[in-house]
């Protein structure tokens, strides 16, 4: 599985979140099935997802300026979360 390829098709198939404090509503109202942090995310959010124990979440390995590029935005992203992968096989890192 291509990560990119991946989130880029549920970004456009499905409906993904993006933003850490969207990110975090989306989490509080059980909406998340998968949530991906930039490497760089700050550390104190990365803490208050640790007590989520039926959340996964998968750490990108890059920065957030990556993230947004990966997700096709002109901004940094540092944290998104997946609610529906649409068309995309996003879900199968829950696998891995």
């Amino acid at each position: 599985m291509d990560f990119n390829v991946s989130l880029r098709r549920a970004i456009k198939t499905g409906e993904v979140i993006l933003g850490q404090n969207k990110t975090e509503h989306c989490i509080n109202e059980g909406k998340a099935q998968l949530v991906v942090l930039a490497n760089n995310c700050p550390e104190k959010f990365r803490e208050s997802l640790a007590v989520q124990t039926d959340l996964f979440v998968y750490t990108f390995d890059g920065s957030g300026v990556q993230l947004g590029k990966a997700c096709g935005k002109p901004f940094m992203v540092s944290a998104l979360a997946v609610v529906s992968p649409g068309e995309s096989d996003i879900l199968s890192l829950k696998k891995v």
